[in-house]
């Protein structure tokens, strides 16, 4: 499920809220963090681990599903242009002082939130901290620095659409959502990036860069008290400093819809030839829960494992090992935070017809969809499964910086750390009976997305 690909519109629980404002740790298998709501809206997460290293994470449950059409890439320029130094840090500083440490540093834009991260010594935790806050806070973006940003954005566009890989992922998520925002790309189109002004991103970031938006995460090797007040201290100077001036309410009003999109009706086809591609490819979804719907979500990731995880699962197995079907195939849940995808995509291996395997192929794997509906999974398959989901989320937090991604996701799309710290869990308690009803809820046989790309020749 974590993807590091839009925040729960519903407010925080009563008790959720009881549990912040008195700042108690949460028992989990995973892990303990503390929590903390600030008055002005930002929340910090906060854990002491026993490696040598701090990560501090700024997340914002702001993405390009919150753009309009007109200003489509303006959430990822804005990234690029927050490290081109504020009023009190000239460009360049900040990554000196960090190189100058050992430290490392990135960002990254998605649809569903923007995030910017540090890992450094903890010695050095408390210096550079407030440079970081202070740059994703107050941020210049001036005239200049935008223009001289834009070309490099361009080249990034056009690097992108140069990759078949990205455009076979961008045309099925057109294919999987007809109005949500999630059926753009990240990056923009070129014709709207073009046209972005540093005004309109001096409105963006007043608008949506504020703290009730933000969530601070940070995990390392201090006292989680050290922690927090570097962190608040940070933010407590960053905003004395802050002008929202060119705040437009506009922008909120402008926001796409969130509302998720009904299922497909039928079996939809969309055919493309693509000159780059040595094999012909084949991408099958369906739209599925999002992470505002998470319950829902947890069938779909065990049967994504069953199908399409590891070497031993059934599609891999069949298709790959045994028909020589196809050179490969995935299988993912993917989970929006409006909406998800459950997405199966297969290289096309034949060297005969690539309509004959296309077409046989999709048929393999709709037979498949038919048996996770007709038969419940063995329990043995069904434990081997939740052991490897649930092990390998755990395995992947065993780093201040991976434990700091997977709080600072959840609590930004969510709303809710505690989703992160119960996944586990809550895999460990799907039954067979869950995953076939999932599957038959949101995978029908006549109702679902098909894009074939072929390479040219075969066009």
């Amino acid at each position: 499920m974590f993807a590091p690909s839009t925040p729960s519109e519903a407010d925080l629980s009563a008790q959720f809220n009881r549990v912040i404002q008195a700042s108690e740790p949460f028992a989990s298998p995973l892990s303990s963090p503390v929590v903390r709501r600030l008055p002005h809206g930002l929340t910090i997460i906060a854990e002491q681990m026993p490696a040598d290293a701090v990560n501090l994470g700024l997340w914002l449950n702001v993405g390009s599903r919150v753009e309009s059409d007109a200003i489509n890439g303006m959430a990822h320029f804005l990234e690029h242009m927050i490290f081109k130094g504020t009023p009190q840090i000239n460009q360049g500083e900040f990554e000196r002082q960090v190189e100058a440490r050992g430290a490392v540093m990135n960002a990254a834009t998605s649809q569903d939130y923007t995030h910017f991260y540090i890992t450094t010594a903890p010695q050095d935790f408390a210096a550079l901290a407030p440079l970081q806050v202070e740059l994703v806070i107050n941020p210049t973006l001036g005239d200049i620095h935008f223009e001289r940003e834009k070309p490099v954005i361009l080249e990034e566009i056009r690097r992108a659409e140069d990759s078949p890989a990205r455009r076979a992922f961008y045309r099925s998520m057109k294919m999987g959502f007809d109005t949500l925002p999630y059926r753009r790309p990240v990056l923009g189109p070129t014709r709207v990036v073009e046209s972005l002004s540093a005004a309109q991103m001096r409105a963006f970031h007043h608008t949506w860069y504020q703290p009730q938006n933000m969530t601070a995460v940070v995990v390392g090797n201090l006292p989680v008290e050290e922690m927090i007040a570097t962190v608040v201290d940070s933010f407590e100077q960053a905003l004395a400093k802050s002008d929202r001036q060119h705040a437009n309410p506009d922008l909120i009003a402008q926001a796409p819809s969130t509302q998720p999109e009904a299922p497909f009706p039928t079996i939809y086809r969309q055919t493309h030839t693509d000159e780059a591609l040595q094999q012909a490819r084949l991408i099958i979804s369906w739209r599925a829960p999002g992470m505002c719907n998470l319950e829902q979500t947890y069938p779909l990731d065990v049967a994504a494992y069953v199908l399409g995880q590891g070497r031993t699962a059934r599609l891999v197995d069949d298709l790959l090992e045994q028909q020589h079907l196809v050179s490969d195939i995935s299988v993912r849940n993917m989970t929006y935070g409006n909406q998800g995808l459950f997405y199966i995509s297969a290289t096309i291996a034949t060297a005969s017809s690539i309509e004959a395997g296309l077409a046989a192929t999709e048929t393999a794997i709709l037979a498949h969809i038919a048996r996770l509906h007709e038969t419940p999974i063995d329990p043995n398959e069904l434990n081997r499964v939740k052991t490897q989901v649930a092990n390998r989320y755990v395995f992947a937090s065993e780093t201040p910086s991976d434990r700091a991604g997977i709080y600072g996701y959840h609590q930004a799309i969510t709303g809710d750390v505690r989703h992160a710290l119960n996944y586990p869990e809550s895999i460990r308690q799907v039954s067979a009976e869950d995953v076939r009803s999932a599957v038959r809820k949101y995978l029908p046989l006549d109702a679902y997305g098909v894009v074939s790309l072929k390479p040219a020749a075969e066009a």
